[in-house]
């Protein structure tokens, strides 16, 4: 029999990673200047579920398990920076479609 050797879950995981960050560059920076701006509204709404993970770190100890504290700090500061990230977008994305919109008189 062979001996096939597994891939450390590590390298594969950062393999995605790396390829996750050729893509994302060049899908933002091939898209014209006038979507650029719906776009990043729509992937800062996709940072919805580094709030879920977030809200799964810090509430470790009240779904029954016990996680250490280190996890729990880092996920209330993913928590944080998340949400300011989804509703900044989405405050820009209100300015940026405001700007299109007929004056009032």
């Amino acid at each position: 029999m062979h001996d096939v050797a597994a891939v450390d879950p590590f390298v594969f995981r950062l393999s995605i990673f790396v390829m996750a960050v050729f893509v994302g560059y060049y899908v933002v920076w091939s898209v014209t200047p006038a979507l650029h701006t719906p776009l990043m509204s729509v992937t800062n709404a996709i940072s919805s579920v580094i709030v879920v993970g977030a809200l799964l770190a810090v509430g470790v100890p009240m779904a029954g398990g016990s996680g250490p504290v280190w996890a729990r700090i880092l996920g209330f500061i993913a928590l944080v920076l998340a949400s300011v990230n989804i509703f900044g977008g989405f405050l820009v994305t209100q300015r940026m479609l405001a700007m299109y919109q007929k004056k009032k008189k």
